[in-house]
């Protein structure tokens, strides 16, 4: 009956000629659509977050995620995605050993698909995604995070030297951090991952503190 009543009406719509209210109407329509996902993909965890701060939600491909993975082979252990959006990178990563992987997002919206995402692919039990600010998430020796230039990329440096271990790992997508030095790149173009070994950064911070002063 459904079925139907979809077909009857997509018959009508391709047989009538649009005017130009209907036109407007389709517009506003769609208008009013996108706002809505956008208002509720984005906006609940925004207005918690300084705008400096915030990093808008823009969902990793299977290239990034695959780059991803390749710069993190040889490690193991526990894993932390901040601003783990639906929860693909911490996912990926838990299908591959890591453990534990939890991923950090505000947007309640984001982390009730990622939770979605890891039980219809059956490790509900094995990963964990917390609706926590990135900002104050306990970090671990494996760090992923997507950057984009609208953060305070200086702020989230001065962050991580002081609070990752010595012996983390910090994979970023999208975008690097423009006076860090990568360790390794995987990828090309907007699917591209930098990785960072937190001591050899440290030895370079401190060099060029040294230096400075």
């Amino acid at each position: 009956m459904e079925d139907d009543i979809q077909e009857e009406v997509m018959s009508e719509f391709r047989e009538r000629r649009l005017g130009g209210w209907h036109l407007l109407q389709l517009t506003a329509g769609t208008g009013l659509a996108l706002y809505a996902v956008w208002a509720g993909l984005l906006m609940p965890g925004f207005r918690r977050v300084p705008l400096r701060l915030q990093v808008p939600y823009l969902p990793a491909s299977k290239a990034q995620v695959s780059n991803v993975m390749t710069l993190l082979k040889g490690r193991s252990g526990a894993i932390a995605d901040l601003g783990s959006g639906d929860g693909r990178i911490v996912l990926e990563a838990c299908q591959r050993g890591f453990s534990p992987a939890v991923g950090y997002e505000l947007n309640p919206w984001l982390v009730r698909l990622a939770r979605f995402h890891s039980w219809r692919a059956g490790h509900q039990q094995s990963v964990s995604y917390r609706r926590e600010d990135l900002w104050k998430a306990r970090k671990t020796s494996l760090l992923t995070l997507a950057l984009t230039p609208s953060v305070e990329l200086s702020l989230l440096q001065k962050k991580l030297l002081a609070e990752l271990p010595e012996d983390a790992l910090v994979v970023t997508g999208r975008f690097p951090f423009p006076d860090w030095t990568a360790c390794s790149v995987q990828g090309e173009g907007v699917d591209r991952a930098w990785a960072y070994h937190m001591q050899e950064l440290r030895k370079q911070h401190f060099k060029n503190e040294a230096l400075s002063s």
